[in-house]
Parts: structure tokens; C-alpha cells; sequence
């Protein structure tokens, strides 16, 4: 009996063990068919920014106080760079930014990464390059990464939160 028992829980461990230590297999939240829409809806955001189309811009976000923006400031109480929370703080950002001379967003699609975090979450991540003289930036091109969380509402993608980050320069070799 006691020998029947040790074997017991000992096969009862090592199953235990393999199932517990196996690799959790989750699967995409989205279709590739949503993802595709999704890498299309940046795009359309690429281009009303590129047009200075703030009307189309504002209709690209989520409509909520709850909505994100992360980019430079122009008010040194603020910091370098800031967050503008909710629509009216976005387009004003916008509309500044836009009004302040020449602005391109030239992104790598080819490295544009969408991923579904849930069903109605997408986050998307693209290196790009942009040129500004918004600031105090000197209107030359320079390196950003742009990381946007979608949110699906009703059957259309929004932006919740748009995060431009400036990518600092590689430190000179020491030698």
C-alpha cells in the first residue's frame, strides 16, 4: 500500500510539474485582417500630419479627457517634453506644433510593428524621422520613435495615446 501511495504522488508530482512548467500559449487577441486595417489607419495618421489636416487629426483620436499625447513642449514650466491630456489640450499641441513652420513624419514602414493587447487594444511601434522647428528644434530631420495604443470603438480603431520620443544621439566612442 505504502509503495502503490509513494508512486502515486510521485506520478502525480512529475505530471503536475510538466504541466505547470509548459509554456503558456496564448493567441492573438486580433486577426491579421484587423491588423492590416489597423497598419492602414497609421498611415492615414502619417498623412493628415503630414498635410497639417488638424480637423482630420482630432477625428483620428479617441474622444476623451482620458487621451495622450507625449511630445515636445514649448513651455519650459512643462519640462523638455510633456503629456497633453484630452482632446482640446491634443489639438491645440497639434495645431501649435503644425502652425510652427515645415513639419514632416517620414516613418519605416518597414519596421511598423502592430500587435493586439485584447480585443479592442492594439499598440503600435515605428522608428521614424521627423522634421521640425518646433521648440527651439532647428528644422532638420531627426530620429523618433512612435508608439500609439489603439482602441477599438464601435467598429473603428482610435488613438488613446500617442508617444513620440526623440531618440538620443550614440555617445562618441572613447579612444
Amino acid at each position: 500500500m505504502y509503495k502503490m501511495l509513494l508512486v502515486t504522488f510521485t506520478a502525480l508530482a512529475f505530471f503536475t510539474g510538466a504541466v505547470a512548467s509548459a509554456p503558456v500559449v496564448r493567441k492573438e487577441p486580433l486577426d491579421a485582417a484587423t491588423l492590416s486595417a489597423i497598419k492602414l489607419k497609421f498611415g492615414r495618421l502619417m498623412e493628415l500630419a503630414n498635410k497639417h489636416d488638424f480637423k482630420g487629426l482630432h477625428e483620428m483620436f479617441w474622444q476623451s479627457p482620458s487621451t495622450l499625447l507625449v511630445a515636445k513642449s514649448a513651455i519650459q514650466s512643462e519640462g523638455n517634453w510633456a503629456g497633453f491630456w484630452g482632446n482640446e489640450a491634443i489639438d491645440q499641441k497639434l495645431h501649435d506644433i503644425g502652425s510652427s513652420g515645415p513639419v514632416v513624419l517620414d516613418a519605416d514602414y518597414s519596421k511598423l510593428k502592430v500587435v493586439g493587447l485584447t480585443r479592442d487594444v492594439a499598440e503600435s511601434y515605428v522608428p521614424m524621422n521627423i522634421t521640425v522647428s518646433y521648440a527651439g528644434q532647428d528644422g532638420t530631420a531627426k530620429p523618433f520613435l512612435m508608439i500609439i495604443n489603439w482602441l477599438r470603438v464601435g467598429k473603428d480603431w482610435k488613438v488613446a495615446s500617442e508617444i513620440i520620443l526623440p531618440v538620443p544621439p550614440v555617445p562618441a566612442a572613447k579612444g
